[in-house]
């Protein structure tokens, strides 16, 4: 190749990269469109009237604008409106500073970003074109087909359909309100997450409290919280993870699960806890716990698992517990393998080998149900192998039998037994409170018998009873 030739290409390839880069820089570029007056020139232009400018996809209008031709930069004022081409964003506000390097755009008074269904209102809005970034700041609210949301700052991701929202967050739909300090909500498909201390309040006066945080889905109604509370006129329900779904009316607890009855005053405790709102209906298992609140008194019942049915009838609400059943009160105790309690009544059902005792008796049977009346036991029906021990003044232990038996209260003790079938009594016959005089055995079909402080006072029998009267001298003689 020629020297000619060689001079040749080189400037050939050198015009080329010239046109290159200028083809680059003009698309990077601010273009104008259109304008009704051009004034000024060597860099520095000012645009009146139906101003259209151009930057790569986006259309710019304006009423009048100061364009930095060297800078690649415009000042906006009057009807802003900057519209992407390609995406559905369209952007307007009363003044702006576009920035053709950096692609970014500062909007000022009466801002509004509409995104297809999502509109942005605000007073100061910076939007990044080439990350699809719009940041708000001193307030902004965005309003969607099912919600209105409000904070004082806010980061609007349009690639990912994501809005952060940052202090003083409100979330209003017309079922709830939700305020936190701080809210990502995803606009497609609707569902908002907080972080830190989060209340809802229902427009049916529920109240949703977390101190964690919370997840919900406004198009589903469900809500999730941690460390959450659920609370209204009739109950209050706590949990560490806490799942409600409104359509349903179906709440889930996990861990550390507290579920209170208001009118009946009877909370419920437990690992694992779910409620049927329509049915009124909840289960609660794993180290589950109720306390009964009386007045003056709690009684406490522990079990493996409970359920409790609270419908509009008296009648059928209850309460039963399974599996290792404890009782607790202070003026008796219990256990046995599964209960029973009837709110209309106030009875307390026990089956299969339980016991109860008090301040100075115990009683077994095979089953047995007791009231309870102004707080305190009022009487027990015992049935099947039926056993009462009862301690006197003496601490002498008096005892009885029968195949049905049953035993009524007065201020905390036994003060009257009633046994119906195979009847058998073993009791210490004292003198005052400080002699004992011996022991009466009586077999009987019925047997009536009056306590007070545990020693017998009256008895009763039926038919030809079968007794026996052991002096003190012979007590320690077999009893046959």
């Amino acid at each position: 190749m020629n020297l000619v030739a060689k001079v040749f290409t080189l400037v050939f390839f050198l015009v080329g990269l010239v046109a290159v880069s200028a083809k680059s820089q003009d698309q990077s570029s601010l273009e104008i469109n259109e304008a009704d007056r051009l004034i000024g020139a060597n860099g520095f232009e000012r645009l009146i009237g139906n101003v259209k400018m151009k930057h790569q996809n986006s259309l710019i209008y304006c009423d009048s604008a100061y364009f930095f031709r060297a800078e690649n930069r415009a000042q906006l004022y009057g009807r802003v409106k900057i519209k992407d081409i390609k995406d559905p964003i369209t952007t307007t506000s009363t003044y702006a500073e576009y920035d053709g390097n950096t692609k970014i755009a500062k909007l000022r008074n009466k801002v509004v970003f509409t995104n297809q269904e999502t509109t942005l209102y605000t007073d100061f809005l910076d939007y990044n074109r080439e990350t699809n970034v719009a940041t708000y700041f001193n307030n902004g609210r965005v309003v969607d087909s099912a919600n209105v949301l409000t904070s004082e700052r806010g980061v609007y991701e349009v690639n990912v359909e994501r809005i952060t929202f940052q202090r003083d967050v409100v979330l209003v739909n017309p079922d709830y309100t939700l305020k936190s300090g701080n809210l990502i909500y995803l606009t497609i498909p609707q569902t908002a997450e907080t972080k830190g201390l989060t209340n809802i309040v229902s427009a049916d006066g529920y109240t949703l409290d977390a101190q964690k945080g919370s997840f919900y889905d406004t198009q589903q109604k469900q809500f999730r919280f941690f460390d959450g509370i659920v609370e209204n006129e009739d109950s209050r329900i706590k949990a560490d993870e806490l799942f409600y779904d409104e359509p349903k009316g179906y709440y889930e607890g996990k861990n550390d699960v507290r579920v209170l009855n208001k009118e009946q005053q009877t909370e419920v405790f437990g690992d694992v806890g779910r409620h049927w709102e329509d049915r009124k209906y909840s289960l609660v298992h794993g180290k589950a716990l109720v306390r009964r609140y009386f007045e003056k008194d709690t009684l406490f019942m522990i079990a493996d698992t409970l359920i409790s049915q609270d419908s509009e009838a008296d009648s059928t609400k209850f309460l039963k517990a399974f599996r290792s059943v404890q009782l607790v009160k202070s003026d008796l105790g219990g256990k046995a393998d599964s209960l029973f309690y009837n709110y209309s009544d106030s009875s307390i059902h026990l089956f299969k080998d339980p016991i109860l005792w008090n301040k100075k008796s115990q009683i077994t049977a095979d089953s047995m149900v007791f009231f309870i009346a102004n707080e305190n036991l009022d009487r027990v029906l015992m049935k099947n192998k039926s056993f009462a021990v009862l301690s006197d003044t003496l601490l002498n232990f008096n005892q009885m039998k029968g195949r049905k038996m049953t035993g009524y209260f007065l201020d905390g003790q036994m003060s009257r037994l009633e046994i119906d079938g195979n009847g058998e009594s073993l009791y210490y016959a004292l003198e005052g409170d400080t002699l004992v005089q011996g022991i009466n055995r009586i077999l009987s079909a019925t047997i009536k018998l009056s306590f007070e402080d545990g020693a017998v006072v009256r008895s009763n029998f039926g038919v030809r009873p079968d007794g026996k009267f052991i002096p003190v001298q012979k007590i320690d003689e077999k009893i046959s």
